[in-house]
C-alpha cells in the first residue's frame, strides 16, 4: 500500500472513530529509519539520484543547475 492510497482511505474513515482506530494499527506505513526514501533534496524535495558527497544533498538534477555557482567545473 502507498502512502496515497493509505492517505485516501484515512479521509474517507475519518468520520469512525472505532474503524479509524482498527485501521491505523494495522494499516498505518512504517516509518522508515533506512533507504532511499528517509533522504530527500534540499532544493526540490525529490527522493531518487541524490548527491550527498560533501554534504550537499541534492538530486542529480538540482545540483547540475547549479554546479558552477557553487564552484564545481565540468572538465569533459
Amino acid at each position: 500500500m502507498t502512502i496515497s492510497d493509505w492517505k485516501k482511505t484515512f479521509k474517507q474513515i475519518k468520520t469512525k472513530p472505532a474503524k479509524m482506530k482498527k485501521y491505523l494499527k494495522h494499516n498505518k506505513p512504517k516509518e522508515r529509519t533506512t533507504g532511499m526514501t528517509t533522504r530527500r533534496c534540499v532544493r526540490c524535495g525529490r527522493y531518487g539520484g541524490r548527491v550527498t558527497k560533501y554534504g550537499l544533498d541534492y538530486c542529480r538534477c538540482c545540483f547540475r543547475e547549479i554546479a558552477t555557482k557553487i564552484g564545481f567545473k565540468k572538465y569533459s
